[in-house]
């Protein structure tokens, strides 16, 4: 997909244990169709399918914290 530098490029963000910070206004088409507007300046993509609200973040991952071996 070309690259036009006359748009505005979203940052995205992916933290260490976390979900994914994807700078908004954006809309966000599902794997299965829907399309999700999130009028916020920074969405949380879930990364970890542990969120109620997937693909939206709802922080569910923090009750599943991996441990170290």
């Amino acid at each position: 997909m070309p690259t036009d530098p006359d748009n505005d490029r979203r940052t995205i963000a992916f933290t260490a244990d976390g979900p994914a910070l994807v700078e908004g206004p954006l809309e966000l088409v599902t794997a299965d169709g829907r399309t999700i507007l999130c009028d916020r300046c920074v969405v949380a993509l879930c990364l970890c399918h542990r969120s109620a609200i997937y693909p939206l973040c709802d922080t569910s991952h923090r009750r599943h914290r991996r441990t170290v071996e």
